[in-house]
């Protein structure tokens, strides 16, 4: 499925986030930025040891003290597809009420911003917190539809952006909220 926002085509596919082919894909990481579980894992696996020692420098320079819910850094993709990794850190769910929407959007917006700031035309997302941190797909979709939506609109980049979803169940609840954008 696809849709077309101001000049930025969104596609939804079903797939492992860390075989896309794009300039960015963007980690679902953990504030630590050195590898984790589930789809921060997958892209550390795959693409490499160059991915970890970039991450390595970003810790010991930018953010000593890790990565804050909602910020993104960028990294080679090292032995990816990608050219590069988005990393972010996105909200544990605790019910909604301690900001996480406010936070999932911001994931989402920084990685944008990130990529827009390093002239990069096309960006592969994941589910972002809806593994490990709980987040309900449903109303994560929501929220990265509609950032998605208002920063491609108000910028007018990246060109391209997919929502890679690693399950059935996930791809069915974003095409949900695109159509209920549109």
């Amino acid at each position: 499925m696809s849709a077309t926002w101001g000049r930025t085509t969104i596609r939804l596919v079903e797939g492992d986030i860390s075989d896309q082919d794009a300039d960015a894909v963007v980690n679902a990481a953990n504030s630590s930025l050195m590898g984790g579980g589930g789809v921060d894992g997958a892209i550390h696996r795959r693409g490499g040891p160059a991915i970890l020692e970039e991450c390595k420098r970003i810790r010991q320079s930018e953010w000593p003290g890790g990565l804050p819910p909602g910020k993104a850094v960028i990294t080679t993709g090292g032995s990816l597809k990608a050219r590069h990794v988005i990393h972010t850190v996105g909200p544990i769910w605790s019910g909604g009420l301690n900001g996480e929407p406010v936070t999932l959007a911001e994931c989402y917006s920084n990685s944008l911003r990130v990529a827009t700031e390093n002239g990069l035309n096309s960006v592969a997302f994941p589910s972002i917190s809806t593994g490990a941190y709980g987040y309900p797909v449903r109303e994560a979709s929501r929220v990265a539809t509609k950032a998605v939506k208002s920063f491609v609109e108000s910028k007018g980049a990246p060109a391209e952006v997919t929502f890679v979803l690693y399950s059935e169940n996930d791809f069915k609840a974003y095409v949900k909220a695109l159509e209920a954008l549109q």
